[in-house]
């Protein structure tokens, strides 16, 4: 199907198109930026809480696991229930359970308050999103979108810097009590300017005329198999994956396997599924939906070393960090702005596909080339590049995603994207711990195969060591102890930086490999005139 064939006739509203934008883009930024800012801050709020640290990782998963359950059946409640409705029913909770979150006196409170935000944050993305494509028309998608990416893609950057600084500042409950007033500013906003387009009323109503039943059975098999997965990505390093001798991890593998494969089977089924699987027909949305996973995958790998890297390595607190991870985000909102004008412009959504993952692998790669001995500089540029590559890729892609799809299926695939753009960054944020813990255990064990008494380097450096300290203490021995634990302490730190390249080596093969997923792309060019589910 030609992207001439899904032309329908687009009804100016009386409303700008950009204050819409500005409106549906406020709970969007939210919402992205709630799933990455309390990242920093959980042994404090464990410490606040009384409870261990490791247990205050449910305040992740519970958040992760419930957003991943609402966000692939978001187009299905939005059609049900109306997608204003549903929209600013989604903003009024997560606002309410943030402040729950904020004023929780113990780790379940906060636990099932996170989980309620998740499932109020689960309408936000994708409604959001379904917005903006019916508020402009085809030849100004790429600018809508540039919008939306500002959210979708600053917010996971900006989290981990703001969240420290707020917790290293203020205290953790300001991290939750910050959506308060922003939340309430987006409500008011949403209230006074969304609508539903007359399309999606008229399915609305065709449906209720139809009496189409709930999906139980589908609700009961997504919930098993989100929940089943993202327990496993937050636990399975601690619980040592296969090698767990409780079998936690298999039985969470057996049911997430089972789940998924019954989901699958019972929704192609359907007539109208809970989640809108067919779209995977259509070659623009699937590649897409495979290059999104993966690239935020890279894009959250990246985001959670590159600060740990620099705080344990490098003794930056979380402010300092923030200050050097901070240049990028300057520089992805000039990119976004120049890619919007670019597909405005009638340039193919693919060049800049490709051109944006050809990018963000450099930079890994780049990255990947650094050492210990380095400036805050020289940290700062690597980054802008690899967020740059993501900047070129996010308008674009989600331009490619939808150009050939019918609207009335929109609401549902916005869903299923922004749930894979979600699972990407949770897997690459697993991925990259596990590389990390793992690849410095390897590395520890080759850079011991040089530490031998022998080995002249060794040999000089433990004796000049030696000799230095025994100038202060005047103990032979004590300083024999003492040059052999600076050894130890420098064989450790080599090993760790070693572990984080390896993160950022893995990231720029990932970006590689998806280069040559943009070639079986059909062309994405948004012709001027056109409207992809207009009202």
């Amino acid at each position: 199907m030609s992207a001439a064939a899904l032309e329908v006739p687009f009804t100016r509203r009386s409303v700008s198109p950009w204050l819409i934008a500005v409106a549906v883009v406020i709970p969007t930024f939210m919402e992205v930026l709630d799933t990455t800012i309390a990242n920093v801050a959980l042994r404090y709020i464990a410490g606040g809480l009384s409870a261990a640290e490791v247990d205050s990782e449910w305040v992740i998963t519970s958040y992760l696991a419930a957003n991943a359950v609402i966000l692939p059946m978001s187009g299905w409640l939005a059609l049900r229930l109306g997608r204003r409705n549903y929209f600013l029913a989604s903003i009024a909770v997560f606002t309410v359970a943030s402040a729950m979150c904020g004023m929780a006196g113990s780790l379940i409170f906060i636990i099932a308050s996170r989980a309620i935000q998740g499932v109020a944050g689960g309408g936000l993305q994708p409604s959001s999103q379904a917005v903006l494509l019916d508020a402009f028309p085809q030849e100004k998608q790429g600018q809508a979108m540039t919008m939306f990416g500002m959210a979708a893609l600053l917010a996971p950057v900006v989290g981990p810097t703001l969240g420290g600084y707020i917790t290293d500042n203020y205290g953790w409950r300001w991290i939750f009590f910050l959506n308060v007033p922003v939340g309430l500013l987006a409500f008011f906003l949403c209230h006074a300017l969304v609508e539903d387009p007359e399309y999606l009323q008229l399915e609305r109503t065709k449906n209720q005329r139809q009496g189409q039943p709930f999906d139980t059975m589908g609700l009961c098999l997504l919930i098993v198999t989100m929940v089943c997965w993202e327990i496993m990505l937050s636990k399975g390093q601690q619980w040592d994956w296969l090698g767990d001798p409780f079998f936690r991890v298999h039985t969470l593998l057996s049911l997430f396997v089972l789940g998924l494969s019954g989901l699958i089977y019972h929704e192609l089924q359907l007539r109208n599924p809970l989640i809108p699987l067919r779209t995977l027909t259509d070659r623009n949305f699937l590649t897409c939906c495979i290059i999104i996973f993966c690239a935020y995958g890279v894009l959250y790998a990246n985001t959670i070393s590159l600060p740990a890297l620099l705080q344990t390595l490098f003794g930056y607190n979380a402010t300092m960090s923030g200050l050097v991870l901070s240049p990028s985000g300057v520089f992805a909102i000039v990119i976004l702005l120049v890619v919007g004008a670019a597909l405005s412009r009638g340039i193919d959504a693919r060049y800049l596909m490709g051109g944006g993952l050809l990018t963000m692998a450099l930079g890994n790669l780049w990255m990947a080339r650094l050492n210990l001995y380095i400036s805050p500089w020289q940290v700062v540029w690597p980054r802008v590049v690899v967020i740059a590559g993501l900047s070129m890729l996010f308008a674009p892609l989600n331009v490619a995603a939808f150009i050939y799809l019918p609207k009335e299926a929109r609401g549902g695939a916005v869903g299923l994207l922004a749930l894979l753009r979600n699972e990407g960054g949770s897997v690459g944020t697993s991925v990259a711990q596990i590389i990390q813990e793992r690849r410095e255990q390897f590395h520890a064990l080759r850079l011991n195969e040089n530490l031998d008494p022998l080995n002249p380097p060794v040999n000089s450096l433990l004796t000049q060591s030696q000799a230095l300290l025994l100038q202060h203490n005047g103990d032979a021995s004590l300083s024999h102890q003492m040059a052999l634990s600076v050894l130890d302490q420098s064989r450790a730190q080599q090993a760790s930086s070693l572990a984080y390249f390896d993160v950022f080596t893995v990231s720029a093969v990932v970006g590689l490999l998806l280069v040559f997923l943009v070639p079986m792309m059909r062309r994405s060019v948004a012709e001027k005139g056109a409207h992809i589910g207009a009202e």
